[in-house]
């Protein structure tokens, strides 16, 4: 449980909630009643549902379908004692070991993460493209309801396969995994969301959920594998799984794990579209919180190593050794070797492509929003519900993909085409399904294919009238209906390639509509104007998609129009709603911090949200003390003030954390007298001591075992309190200190008396102190305000 607010407890009541056979405690405050109405009509996340308790405190969320206990991440940079003599003693070859390990650990990230994507993207060409190939072969015999009893018997056994890896191994492997990536490199700590187990149901999870055929993407799960293979790497291994590694001691901190997942989110993008460029504007962009300039070269280094590894590769599987992967998803989508021209008429269709897609993305995340909801209610109710959800939609989806076909007429095969016609295969645009020799159906070259290669087809203008007005408008409203029912359901999906068929799909529509119109845009430009308009009304980013975009298609002319168009869709989208990962982010209960803060926290300073009582801890303190405060709270951070007879008046000596106060009493250096023997501590214990655990869980108070005469003993806390804390003067405005918390990467900030004669620390405020259900639930008169 992470620390509670601000240490300031206002008079509650403590509430059980049984989670793996563990009690998780919470602070629910006394007039809870009346707040959860309040509470619901500021921030609506699913934790409002009747059957859990209201999140009055910020630190619960949904993780899976289940309620986790939440705790933040330390990023500052701590300074006592033990830690600078550590700096002091470092060696030289000590800080150039620790710089190679960085790029060597940027180095490993890339490569396995480029291996993983291509793995994925190996199996899923194999496993789907076998089984569309044995129900294109039953179409070809007239064996019609067979090759339905394939086809949808098919996505049903790997879509079961996929649900119960995620509802048996590790629930956090469900979604795309981006929301939860970004709430950790904000600083927020969820349960298992980067755990190996996590790793392992991603990867093949999403191998089954793809190749299942239900409307997903394997590039969001990308996102979330990169950075799981950071975090494992970066922590050491695991001790949990016996895997550990000495000599990466050194990153063992939040710090430089945040570091390392930033570059294997980058590399998650880069691995998934074959966008390294794109990989590190993403991850600067949409998932990171904090940057800096070192920080992008080791991003950049990352991505780069990616792509080198996914080229070679490639190169390896053109000799025909991968099976039916050939041109799978790892290969650009060619949208048209011409120079784009364009006037007048078409800037005024690209701007209504950017309009239809805001229109349609913020249409989109609401009633994602609101599928997410019911889903949740399903659920939470078991792992089988879990898999009865994932098999229900798969053979919903299996009958919409053999179904649809069966109502469009077929057309006669162009003449002179380059490509086949009809398709022999698994792939192609000219899929015969029922048709007679020398016709294809448009809706099935579509429906029955890789999500890859439809979108390829889409992007295509080899032939203008390839697909129908009738085709591309049925296309268009069975994957926007399937992507919005299948986001949810317990298997690894991502959205972007979804957003990119159904934005795509009507993008081509647009421009057959406006094809006499335009002069200079065929269809598979407008295809790809409305994928990128869709992409930006949904997620909102603008940079990084306009350069994945480019990167995905090789053409780099389309930059301006690109970038026209997700201006536009971004714009008119923001009018209505949020981006689909923060309204994801905000419906879980992820303590999320805003770049920006609310614009009520100009009228209220840091002192109104604390208030006492506050607990302390002297700077040489009884042991039996610092037990009790343990014992009896969730606090992770403690204020340390120093007291006569050491000085003349009170004064903060500093804060010092829960996880260093563990470590110091389990090593028992107690004194009989209320002594100074700091310099004992330093001697006996190292700062590699006091390091972050792994993924294996740390101490806990009841691993603790202290005699009675232990208890009336003292300890020195000098040499692990934290010295220079970030303060800030209770009279500073709460908007500036919510700014300054999230720009520094906080955990704690101290609040301190304007005014002499007072004690010398007010009180301390974390993440749940800027959360607005709880300064609403403390100032509701600011709810119904709208403040500029």
């Amino acid at each position: 449980m992470d620390e509670k607010s601000s240490y300031c407890e206002r008079g509650g009541v403590v509430v059980d909630i049984e989670e793996n056979d563990k009690s998780v405690l919470m602070m629910v405050e006394s007039n809870a009643s009346s707040f959860s109405e309040r509470e619901a009509f500021i921030r609506e996340p699913l934790l409002n549902l009747k059957s859990r308790v209201v999140n009055t405190s910020s630190q619960i969320a949904i993780v899976g379908a289940k309620v986790y206990p939440i705790e933040s991440l330390d990023y500052e940079i701590i300074e006592n004692e033990l830690i600078k003599q550590d700096w002091r003693s470092r060696k030289r070859v000590e800080i150039y070991q620790y710089i190679v390990l960085k790029w060597t650990l940027a180095l490993l990230i890339g490569l396995l993460t480029g291996f993983v994507g291509f793995f994925n993207n190996i199996a899923v060409e194999n496993i789907a493209g076998f089984k569309l190939l044995l129900t294109s072969n039953l179409m070809l015999h007239q064996k019609h309801f067979q090759a339905f009893a394939v086809f949808a018997g098919s996505n049903m056994i790997l879509a079961t396969c996929a649900a119960a890896l995620c509802a048996f191994i590790a629930p956090a492997a469900a979604g795309s995994g981006i929301p939860e990536v970004k709430a950790y490199l904000n600083g927020v700590d969820a349960h298992s969301i980067l755990a190996p187990s996590t790793l392992f149901v991603k990867i093949f999870g999403s191998i089954f959920g793809v190749s299942a055929g239900f409307v997903v993407g394997k590039e969001g799960p990308m996102v979330h594998t990169g950075s799981c293979i950071a975090n494992l790497l970066g922590q050491g291994g695991s001790r949990k799984y016996h895997l550990t590694w000495k000599c990466l001691r050194y990153f063992k901190n939040d710090r430089d794990r945040r570091d390392l997942i930033t570059c294997g989110a980058a590399a998650g993008v880069a691995a998934a579209f074959r966008a390294p460029v794109g990989g590190v504007l993403f991850a600067l962009e949409e998932a990171a919180s904090w940057w800096r300039s070192a920080l992008l070269w080791r991003t950049f280094f990352t991505t780069a190593v990616v792509a080198v590894v996914l080229r070679a590769l490639i190169q390896v599987c053109r000799s025909d050794i991968c099976g039916l992967f050939g041109q799978g998803g790892l290969i650009m989508f060619d949208v048209n070797s011409t120079i784009p021209t364009y006037n007048t008429p078409d800037l005024l269709a690209v701007i209504l492509i950017g309009v239809l897609g805001g229109l349609l993305g913020s249409l989109y995340n609401y009633l994602v929003d609101k599928v997410l909801r019911t889903y949740t209610i399903i659920n939470e109710k078991g792992p089988a519900f879990k898999i009865l959800l994932v098999i229900t939609i798969s053979l919903l989806t299996s009958c919409c993909a053999y179904g649809l076909p069966w109502f469009a007429q077929c057309i006669p095969c162009p003449t002179g085409s380059e490509e086949k016609c009809p398709t022999q295969g698994r792939a192609g645009n000219y899929k015969i399904f029922q048709c007679q020799p020398g016709h294809y159906n448009d809706l099935a070259s579509l429906f029955l294919n890789t999500n890859d290669d439809a979108i390829r087809n889409l992007f295509s203008s080899k032939n203008i009238n390839e697909f129908r007005i009738s085709t591309l408008f049925i296309f268009f409203i069975g994957i926007y209906s399937l992507g919005i029912i299948t986001y949810g359901i317990a298997v690894p999906s991502g959205l972007f390639i979804p957003v990119i068929l159904a934005g795509s799909s009507y993008g081509r529509l647009v421009g057959r509509l406006l094809g006499s119109l335009s002069s200079g845009l065929d269809v598979g430009l407008f295809s790809l104007l409305g994928a990128a308009s869709f992409l930006g009304g949904t997620m909102r980013m603008t940079v990084s998609l306009c350069v994945i975009l480019l990167e995905l298609t090789d053409n780099l002319l389309m930059l301006p129009l690109m970038m026209l168009v997700l201006l536009i869709s971004k714009s008119v989208a923001d009018s209505f709603n949020k981006g689909v990962y923060d309204q994801i982010v905000k419906m879980k209960g992820l303590p999320y911090m805003e770049i920006h803060a609310e614009p009520y926290m100009r009228h209220l300073v840091a002192g109104d949200v604390c208030s006492g009582p506050l607990n302390t801890l002297s700077s040489v303190e009884k042991v039996g003390n610092i037990f009790h405060a343990l014992q009896m709270t969730r606090h992770n951070g403690f204020p340390v003030i120093d007291e006569p007879p050491f000085v003349d008046a009170p004064e903060l000596c500093g804060l010092v954390l829960r996880s260093h106060l563990l470590v110091l009493l389990k090593g028992k250096k107690f004194t009989k007298n209320r002594e100074l023997f700091g310099s004992e501590i330093l001697r006996i214990f190292h700062a590699f001591d006091f390091a972050k655990a792994g993924s294996g869980k740390g101490l806990k108070v009841e691993d603790l075992e202290l005699s009675e005469e232990e208890m009336e003993m003292y300890v020195d806390l000098h040499p692990i309190t934290n010295t220079s804390p970030y303060t800030v003067v209770e009279t500073m405005s709460l908007a500036k200190a919510a700014v300054l918390f999230r720009e520094l990467g906080l955990r704690h900030l101290c609040v301190v008396p304007k005014t002499p004669g007072r004690p010398p620390i007010v009180g301390i405020l974390t993440r749940h102190d800027f959360m607005p259900e709880h300064v609403l639930g403390l100032y509701p008169q600011f709810i119904n305000h709208n403040y500029s």
